[in-house]
Formats: structure tokens, C-alpha cells, sequence
């Protein structure tokens, strides 16, 4: 069967950096079709288009823009991506990565042109939206994946499987970290990252909120997140640091610290990492992630490293571009690459095993086969990841009110409200 053509909404920092290299190795592979990229306007296409990095890793292969790159790059397309949808052949993947709080509409909109989506993380912004999302995928047999790519990190799978065998015993302490680059501030954030829309923790730190519910299978059920607010650039303001402790339904806590203020200078591309303590019944346990440094450490010649620096850790394990074997141009490695990948291929096998069928026996083995990859858990789906946004939700009252704690709640009609 002919692999799936792929359209990608936005072009920013993530599709540069992650999913448009991503889906060219993909396509050289045999495995994505037509690659189409759509963004407010042409300035982030063009940078994209003459990226010296993916030309040379990926000799002969480019995209369609939208807008085409000779548009001028102050004029705005806000519905292009519609039209863009308008275009594709029914059940195509379409990835969504664009600022959090647009992803309901944009994925909404997917479903509704009958596409398959992949979607940068949070999913959305509260629960009810997730649930929506999860019921129309469903009534229409589409596939919907959230790119936690940490779910894919060797680490944390070894993780989850030695603690489903009681290795480590119950989770009942621990603490998490990603702050991400000062550079940031610069970057198109200062456009969209304000205090009313959202923040660090619900930024990255949903990562480590659906990296700990993923090792352990714990429930959050109470939340509390302060903010330290700060001037962009442009004078916007936003919360650029945020801390969170969250109550688990056996009572555990974690802290999580997010910020976007990592030194330029500094040696690492920013600091993360998780540690986890647990109980057993007369021993403890531990699990430890030291994330942004992971042995790999380079001095360049010139200011090459990250943010321009010269000494820098670099970790080989998110993604990497490495020389290829049996062929020109470079391959990627990583888990980040191994996460898009994965969801990808679960859309092409969804369609080509459902090649054939009639519209009724199709849309019924669709429905099945999303299914049991919601019960597996491995790929993050809106039926198996939804605590994230339940946390998301919580996180975003929490925040507003200065720290005040909010309490999740399941059964039902799962939702989140400030504790009286």
C-alpha cells in the first residue's frame, strides 16, 4: 500500500528541530508520502527550505510550502492549514504542531476533514477538550497520538517495565526538572508564551506529569503550581519559571521545576532529569534519570554548540544526525525520531490493513486496532494519556491563583477545580 502523505501545521522550532527530518527519513524509507508543511507565513517555510543541516542529510527531498516561499514573509495566512486539509486525500497523517493553545481547533478541525493526527504535547488545554478529541477519533475510526517522546527514551521503558515487576517498589518522593534555554526568550515564544495562555510547567512539564504516570500508572489528584512572572523582549509578560507539587492517589509527591532560563553560556542545552523514591515492604527503592547530560561532552573550535557556546554535553540519545550507511547524506537517531516514527507507522499499518474492506468492516477493524494501541500505552493516545490533561487544567487554576492548590477528580466526569 502506498504510504500515508503527511501534512505538518506550523513551522517552528519543533518542526525544524524534530518533525520534518523526522518525516523525510521516513519517506526516504519508504515509510511517509508527500510531505506538505503549512505556517503562518512564508519567513519560518524558507528557513526551513534552505536549511543547510537537512540538505546535506537529506540530498534530493523537500516539501511543498504553504504559503509558497516567495510570498512576502509579513503576510499572514491565519486558515491556510484549511485549505491544506481541503487537499488531502482522506486518512493522511497530519501533524499538528503549532502554540498549545491552538491545538483544539487545528486537531478538531483534522478529524472533522477525516485525517489521522499526530500532536505536539499538552493534547490540549482541559480535559473536556481531550474527551471530545478521543469520542470524535473514535466515531470516525481515526488514529490520535500526543508526541510524548520520553515515553520512547530506553531509560524510561526499562523503567516501566522493572516497575510493573515490583522492582522498585511503590513511588512515594521525587522530583523532576526541565528548564529549558534563555535563547527562548528570543525566539518565537515571546509571541504566544503569556502569562493568560500558558507556562513552563504546562509547557515541558507535562513531559515528566505523563513520564511518571507512564512508569508507575499512578493517578494525580491534587496540584499546586507557582509562577515567577517576567518580561519578553518585546515587554510581553509571561510566567518564565514555574514550580509544581503534585498529590498522587496513594499520597506520593512530586516536585517539578520548569523555566525557560537555562545560561546560554552553560554547558548543557538545558537541565532535566527525574529522581523517584520508593518503598518496599523493607527496603527502598530508587530510579534516577539524569537526562541533559548523558556522559557526551564536546569542545568545539569555533561557537557551534548550542545558543553559540563552545563546551557543551551532548546528549546522543534524543536526536542525533549520523552518517549513513549505504547511502548519501545522514541518518537520524534517537528516541525523539523513534516517537514520530512509531505513530506514523501505527497510521500506515491502520490504513493498509483495512485496504479492501468495505466502509463498514474498515471503520470497525479501525476502531479495533486504536483500541488495543490504547490498552498497550506505549504510544500516548488521548484514551490513555488524559490525566495530562486533567493535570493541565488543574495546573492552569492553580497558577492563576498564585499556588492555590486544585483537586482532580475521575469516575464519570473526570475534572479539576480549586480546593475550597
Amino acid at each position: 500500500m502506498k504510504p500515508l502523505d503527511t501534512l505538518i501545521i506550523g513551522g517552528g522550532m519543533i518542526t525544524n528541530d524534530l518533525l520534518l527530518p523526522s518525516v523525510y527519513q521516513l519517506q526516504r524509507g519508504g515509510r511517509a508520502g508527500r510531505i506538505v508543511v503549512c505556517a503562518l507565513n512564508s519567513a519560518p517555510l524558507r528557513a526551513l527550505a534552505e536549511s543547510r543541516e537537512l540538505c546535506e542529510a537529506f540530498p534530493g527531498q523537500t516539501f511543498e510550502a504553504l504559503p509558497a516561499l516567495h510570498e512576502a514573509p509579513d503576510k499572514m495566512f491565519p486558515n491556510l492549514f484549511q485549505d491544506a486539509l481541503a487537499k488531502l486525500a482522506p486518512r493522511q497523517s497530519v501533524i499538528v504542531a503549532v502554540p498549545d493553545q491552538f491545538h483544539y481547533d487545528i486537531v478538531k478541525a483534522c478529524l472533522l476533514r477525516d485525517q489521522h493526527v499526530l500532536c505536539v504535547k499538552p493534547l490540549v488545554l482541559t480535559y473536556a477538550h481531550a474527551a471530545e478529541i478521543e469520542e470524535l477519533a473514535r466515531a470516525r475510526g481515526l488514529y490520535v497520538g500526543v508526541e510524548y517522546h520520553k515515553r520512547f527514551d530506553r531509560r524510561s521503558l526499562v523503567a516501566k517495565r522493572q516497575y510493573a515487576a515490583g522492582a522498585f517498589g511503590e513511588f512515594r518522593l521525587g522530583e523532576a526538572k526541565l528548564i529549558e534555554p534563555y535563547y527562548y526568550r528570543h525566539s518565537n515564544f515571546q509571541n504566544w508564551f503569556t502569562c493568560d495562555k500558558t507556562d513552563p510547567f504546562v509547557y515541558v512539564g507535562c513531559h515528566y506529569v505523563d513520564l511518571v504516570y507512564f512508569i508507575t500508572g499512578l493517578k494525580p489528584v491534587a496540584i499546586s503550581v507557582s509562577g515567577v512572572k517576567g518580561k519578553f523582549p518585546n515587554g510581553k509578560e509571561g510566567y518564565l519559571w514555574a514550580s509544581a507539587r503534585i498529590r498522587y492517589e496513594n499520597g506520593a509527591l512530586l516536585t517539578v521545576n520548569d523555566g525557560l532560563g537555562y545560561p546560554d553560556d552553560a554547558a548543557g542545552s538545558n537541565d532535566q532529569g527525574v529522581v523517584l523514591y520508593c518503598e518496599g515492604q523493607t527496603a527502598g527503592g530508587l530510579i534516577a534519570h539524569q537526562d541533559q547530560d548523558r556522559g557526551v561532552r564536546y569542545c568545539y573550535l569555533e561557537n557551534i554548540g548550542c545558543a553559540g557556546s563552545k563546551y557543551n554535553y551532548v546528549s546522543p540519545d534524543f536526536y542525533r544526525l549520523v552518517p549513513r550507511e549505504g547511502g548519501a547524506g545522514a541518518q537520524i537517531v534517537g528516541y525523539g525520531f523513534d516517537s514520530v516514527a512509531a505513530n506514523m507507522d501505527a497510521m500506515n499499518r491502520i490504513e493498509a490493513e483495512t485496504a479492501g474492506l468495505t466502509a463498514d468492516q474498515a471503520l470497525a477493524r479501525r476502531r479495533e486496532m486504536i483500541e488495543a494501541i490504547d490498552r498497550q500505552g506505549i504510544l500516548a493516545t488521548p484514551a490513555n494519556s488524559a490525566i495530562n490533561e486533567l493535570v493541565v487544567e488543574a495546573a492552569r487554576l492553580s497558577i492563576l491563583q498564585d499556588g492555590a492548590w486544585a483537586e482532580i477528580t475521575y469516575g464519570k466526569t473526570p475534572g479539576a477545580k480549586l480546593r475550597a
